[in-house]
């Protein structure tokens, strides 16, 4: 694919890395932001960039160019490491009572938290034609999971310990390549979907920490929880939104994008009060908890 002579890239490990450039729309500037592969000027251009956005009308906010054209090998930047091996090669849970075992966890949900923001850069830069409330929901989702991996990985650096010390898997980022070509599969399979998952591992997470006396930890897993219902609910308006749209029905829609895309199937316990507070209709949950494994 041919590179976008209008697409400025934002410059790695200057000094300027946290300002925007204001002369591209915020869906190239969040695609260049996805670019950077230092996990510290993302977070950091992230936040700025939707505190840029914040200021801007609707009709600033790119919501009808085409698809802006990049490198598909630069999709998603990522440094070196965390070294990424399948799910089943991660290394199993140390017990959290020792700082080398709440280490790995912590490393496990900073990983979480960046390949976050990657997913919400990638739902404002990929998808055109949305509404513009879309790209500025998708922007504000990115900020705050800039802000969780920050968290995290400050945490981490108090145990001894730094964002790629420990293998990772790549499985959030792998579901987002198959949902790139339509934003209702995205919508369905990734917010609604994967990082749902995360309201109902959240309060265990947490439980354990706090138990092995990381408390400072478990504050931050309840900051995590409490901004991703938002996230998820934002997922679940934009899947509804879709729908509407193409006269389809959210339940028996979702059900067959999940087989059609082979998403991982859901087991239980799950956070029903969390879930419903992001907006999962009672016919949504009851066909969640008929269909867990």
């Amino acid at each position: 694919m041919a590179a976008d002579p209008d697409f400025t890239p934002m410059p790695e490990k200057t000094p300027d890395a946290a300002q925007p450039d204001p002369s591209p729309s915020p869906r190239q500037q969040a695609l260049a932001v996805l670019c950077l592969t230092d996990p510290r000027d993302k977070a950091v251009a992230a936040r700025a960039l939707y505190r840029h956005v914040a200021t801007l009308p609707d009709d600033a906010l790119g919501a009808g160019e085409a698809i802006l054209a990049t490198p598909a090998h630069a999709i998603p930047g990522r440094p070196a490491r965390p070294l990424l091996v399948a799910p089943q090669h991660v290394e199993r849970r140390r017990s959290l009572q020792t700082a080398a075992g709440r280490a790995a966890m912590i490393h496990a949900l900073c990983h979480i938290e960046f390949n976050a923001i990657n997913l919400a850069l990638d739902a404002a830069w990929r998808f055109a034609g949305m509404p513009p409330a879309y790209y500025r929901d998708w922007l504000r989702v990115a900020d705050e999971e800039a802000y969780h991996f920050t968290l995290l990985a400050d945490h981490l650096a108090t145990l001894g310990a730094a964002y790629g010390d420990f293998p990772a898997h790549d499985s959030l980022w792998e579901m987002t390549g198959k949902t790139a070509g339509d934003v209702l599969a995205r919508m369905a399979l990734v917010p609604r979907t994967l990082e749902a998952r995360g309201l109902d591992a959240s309060p265990p997470v947490r439980a354990r920490l706090a138990g092995a006396g990381d408390h400072a930890a478990a504050a931050i897993i309840d900051i995590i929880l409490r901004d991703e219902v938002g996230h998820v609910a934002i997922g679940n308006h934009w899947y509804r939104w879709l729908c509407a749209q193409r006269g389809l029905e959210p339940v028996a829609t979702y059900a067959q994008l999940a087989e059609q895309y082979r998403a991982p199937k859901l087991r239980g316990p799950f956070n029903l009060e969390a879930r419903r507070a992001a907006g999962f209709d009672d016919d949504e949950l009851a066909w969640l908890e008929a269909s867990a494994g």
